[in-house]
């Protein structure tokens, strides 16, 4: 891919059908971002439509088109496929959103598919991107879905070395990947934090942090998602230096970016492994809290009944005497109790015997 060969050798349709002015996308359309042409790694044009840019490119063939989109509608990407020959399956994809990275080849026409991803201090959550590359001979097309990556500063840090752009749309695929991996170092740190705070929040009882726990292990499935393909994606490329003659300062340039995102899979394969030991013993704790709860109530409740106990202990007692003396106190006439000299004693007798023997009775059963 690195060789720059006449459009006309390669492209299958040399001259696109027309199509009227008003149907053209321009850089004014909300979805194309930016056009611009380059020429020996400096731009010498930024058509105002792409129907122009097709023509400077074809009068330029050595030159390189860079066309940024963000959300295109099916007629945008259907007439730069018309143009640039881009496969069918590819463009479908590209119109999609929620596809996986992935790295396919059709031709000369090398197709990336990135997950991006940036951390939102406010929310405190991770806000992932979706970004579809065409890398052509003389072009490139980033489909951007999402707001990220800002490709605005990717495109200036390469007009500003213009060494490194003159390698031409390899050398801009590789600045979009570094940009991307780069991209997940302040995701990397602002998990990390999280995680720190969880691990707090799990040991001061919180009660919600198990919430936190499962929306941030959701987010480290995205994540890992958006790494762990990479990894395989890059190692694809490296070893497909030789067979198209990539330059060596993008095989250095490569190589480093494969090392930053292997690191950068391996921090989520922890973060996921540290979010699953948390949930653990968040678990625990709550289980063990729980329990203490539990057993504070049944404590409680021991207590209350050994107080009730001993309230209806007392009354059974007292209420004794109450029943002898309220019979005693009927005042009949026939009663043959009231004209009993020993009455009064024996009374008083009987309540102090009644009274006792249930005292003795509820020691006995420890109601009292």
């Amino acid at each position: 891919m690195s060789d720059h060969r006449p459009r006309a050798a390669w492209r299958r349709h040399p001259e696109p059908p027309p199509a009227s002015a008003s149907a053209q996308p321009t850089p004014d359309t909300p979805s194309v971002v930016q056009v611009g042409l380059y020429l020996d790694g400096r731009r010498v044009a930024s058509p105002a439509t792409l129907a122009e840019t097709f023509r400077r490119l074809r009068e330029e063939p050595a030159g390189m088109a860079w066309i940024g989109l963000q959300r295109p509608t099916h007629e945008e990407l259907h007439f730069l496929a018309a143009e640039f020959d881009l496969h069918e399956l590819a463009v479908e994809d590209a119109m999609e959103a929620h596809q996986r990275p992935k790295l396919e080849r059709y031709g000369d026409t090398l197709f990336v598919v990135l997950r991006a991803a940036r951390y939102l201090d406010a929310q405190e959550e991770v806000d992932f991107g979706e970004l579809h590359i065409f890398v052509g001979p003389d072009f490139l097309i980033t489909v951007r879905h999402g707001a990220a990556p800002d490709l605005s500063a990717v495109r200036h840090r390469m007009e500003e070395n213009p060494e490194l752009l003159a390698l031409g749309p390899e050398a801009v695929l590789y600045a979009i990947l570094d940009t991307v991996v780069d991209g997940y170092a302040p995701v990397v740190a602002g998990v990390q934090n999280d995680i720190d705070e969880i691990e707090t929040e799990v040991f001061g009882g919180d009660p919600a942090v198990s919430r936190r726990i499962y929306e941030l292990s959701r987010e480290m499935v995205e994540f890992q998602r958006a790494t762990r393909p990479l990894v395989g994606m890059l190692h694809s490329l490296i070893a497909g230096f030789a067979k198209y003659g990539t330059d060596e300062e993008l095989q250095r340039y490569l190589r480093d970016v494969a090392d930053h995102v292997t690191h950068t899979s391996e921090r989520v394969d922890g973060f996921r492994q540290a979010l699953a030991d948390i949930l653990t013993v968040n678990a625990t704790l709550v289980t063990q809290q729980q329990n203490a709860e539990m057993r504070a109530l049944a404590e409680a409740g021991f207590e209350q009944n050994e107080e009730i106990k001993k309230i209806s202990a007392w009354a059974a007692i007292l209420f004794a005497p109450t029943l002898v003396g309220t019979i005693y106190g009927m005042n009949f006439e026939d009663m043959p109790e009231l004209k009993w000299a020993g009455g009064y004693p024996f009374a008083i007798l009987l309540m102090a015997v009644v009274c006792v023997s249930l005292y003795v009775i509820f020691r006995k059963r420890d109601w009292l």
